[in-house]
């Protein structure tokens, strides 16, 4: 059982409960998530199943949609709906206008600080549980990329939007920094993931649904195959011999290529790999056998994660 499942998260369940309860449907240990959902949020969240985990950094790195609520007028300690106020509630509430050029000035590459109460790391410690503790977690400012942040409604308090952004943005501190620039506080009062780069709503699966379809032995309909996954990524196919070259974790040159995504003819290929550096690896039988690295000095490709032949 390896692949991509893509779970539409209930409200209240963290993303560390999603895992645990599909570890009992399922029957297997082998399951990791590829990105936090606060446990307020609910929507996709990708579940990779055996060897589909060693692709976790490749799925992190995915841009991602958020659309929620923003309640302006009070700031609170987690940056949500689920924490104590900062002061007493604003009742100035910003114009439209000055709202809109206010979320404007949000777009593009900015900087953050993670949420006190967030699973962001201090010293092998998560930052909530020196927060709960009462202690200021010490926590570094991290670079993100808001690439659109719309209003979708304002009927003060309340805000509706939605957003796209790079992966690792805090939707929480997008909130409270919003407020903060308005000078009246917000905090995140409802709030779905849309889509984790192509993964979408769509395609996501409550765990009830899932539960059935395994109950049915229909697993195999939920479950996205490893040769599916990835597909930004460009693909080559190996002959034979490069196959088992790349399955020991040697070094393939051009001659082991069968063929390329895009043209098997090699000065296409060359022009691809001007391109692009990380390419999936299929045998000439179809099979994913994991990603390398192209090194454009020496002309081959660098095995960088190898799956185990199945």
């Amino acid at each position: 059982m390896h692949g991509l499942i893509i779970v539409d998260k209930p409200k209240g369940w963290t993303s560390h409960d999603v895992i645990l309860h599909l570890r009992k449907i399922l029957g297997t240990k082998k399951i990791g998530h590829t990105g936090t959902l606060d446990p307020l949020a609910t929507g996709v969240l990708l579940i990779t199943i055996g060897q589909a985990t060693r692709l976790f950094p490749f799925f992190c790195s995915l841009d991602k949609t958020y659309s929620g609520e923003i309640r302006l007028g009070i700031a609170t300690e987690t940056y949500d709906s689920e924490g104590h106020p900062l002061g007493p509630e604003c009742f100035n509430f910003p114009s439209e206008k000055k709202l809109r050029e206010a979320v404007k000035s949000f777009e593009g590459h900015i900087t953050q600080l993670p949420p006190p109460f967030s699973a962001k790391k201090i010293n092998g410690q998560a930052a909530f549980r020196l927060a709960r503790k009462g202690l200021s977690p010490q926590l570094k400012p991290i670079k993100v990329t808001i690439h659109r942040f719309l209003i979708l409604d304002y009927s003060p308090p309340l805000l509706k939007f939605e957003v796209e952004c790079s992966s690792g943005t805090y939707i929480r501190t997008l909130a409270h920094d919003l407020g903060q620039r308005l000078g009246c506080g917000g905090h995140i009062s409802q709030l779905r993931r849309l889509a984790v780069g192509y993964y979408t709503e769509e395609e996501a699966y409550p765990l009830e649904k899932i539960k059935e379809m395994v109950k049915k032995e229909q697993s195999a309909r939920i479950i996205k195959p490893l040769e599916t996954l990835l597909p930004h990524l460009p693909a080559i196919w190996l002959d034979e011999a490069g196959s088992k070259e790349f399955l020991h974790g040697s070094k393939i040159t051009f001659e082991r290529v069968a063929r390329a995504n895009l043209s098997p003819d090699q000065p296409k290929l060359v022009r691809l790999v001007i391109e692009k550096d990380t390419f999936r690896i299929f045998s000439s039988e179809g099979g994913l056998l994991g990603l390398a690295t192209f090194i454009p000095e020496n002309r081959y490709f660098q095995p960088r994660i190898v799956l185990k032949a199945s």
